[in-house]
């Protein structure tokens, strides 16, 4: 059996392939739940990574649940409701809650349809890049499901409420003209630059200094759980750690000398 998640390393920047692409990238199979989980610890350990590019192998970004598992109440989709609830927090539950504590920037790069919790994986990274190709549907009702993957939660983040809500209620897909324009999306790209853009992007977030980026998504995260007093304090730890790096120094001698930095990720 192939790998289910492929891991390429260029540089700085690691690159995270849904690799079963016959049934369009499934994320609800144990394997793949796992494999991603352990490709995020991995750059989570390892501060020679600055950025992760998530993508599909194949002309699909993800199909997200296993149909053929629901249909046959399989894997995950088995057993009484008590049951199918722990397959839920113990199974797919355990991919958003991996991308959220992910400390390096992650970039989409959505090469094709990404439907349910496929949509959702997209909606996990920071960043989405989006082929001219790629469709997002967050299509739960089309199957008779919620968004039990954290969709309702990452959704109206991306869009907002009311478009959350077109998506969700209907379960219609939107092509990647739409998701640019709704900002769900940042770039929209012909297919054969895809990988080539995210790569661009990814190289422009990892030109800078490792700890800081870290720093700056915790304080993204954070940001939407705090109040205004215990984000500035959290700010000023922080600050203070960034300070007494060699790469702010590096930075600020660059600056002056009107040179580019070399940062070392000390």
């Amino acid at each position: 059996m192939s790998e289910p998640v492929l891991v390429e390393r260029s540089g700085d920047v690691v690159v995270w392939t849904l690799n079963d692409p016959q049934a369009r990238n499934p994320v609800s199979d144990v394997d793949t739940i796992t494999a991603l989980e352990s490709a995020v610890a991995e750059a989570n350990s390892d501060h020679g990574v600055r950025v992760a590019i998530l993508t599909g192998a194949g002309p699909a970004f993800s199909s997200g649940g296993n149909v053929k598992h629901m249909r046959d109440r399989a894997g995950m989709f088995a057993g009484t409701p008590a049951q199918l609830r722990q397959g839920y927090r113990h199974g797919i539950q355990r991919i958003p809650k991996a991308l959220y504590h992910c400390e390096i920037p992650t970039i989409a790069a959505v090469n094709g349809p990404a439907v349910g919790a496929g949509c959702d994986l997209a909606l996990m990274c920071d960043l989405r890049i989006a082929s001219a190709t790629a469709i997002f549907a967050e299509s739960f009702v089309r199957v008779g499901l919620i968004p039990g993957d954290g969709g309702s939660w990452l959704l109206p983040r991306a869009v907002g409420m009311a478009r959350a809500c077109e998506m969700a209620f209907t379960g219609e897909a939107i092509e990647a003209t739409t998701a640019l324009a709704w900002g769900l999306v940042s770039q929209v790209v012909e297919p054969q630059d895809l990988l080539a853009a995210a790569h661009r992007l990814a190289d422009r977030v990892a030109a800078n200094p490792p700890h800081v980026l870290r720093m700056t998504k915790r304080l993204l995260r954070e940001s939407t759980q705090q109040s205004m007093d215990s984000h500035l304090e959290l700010a000023a730890v922080m600050q203070s750690v960034a300070h007494h790096t060699a790469d702010h120094h590096e930075a600020v001698a660059a600056m002056l000398d009107r040179r580019p930095p070399r940062f070392t990720g000390h």
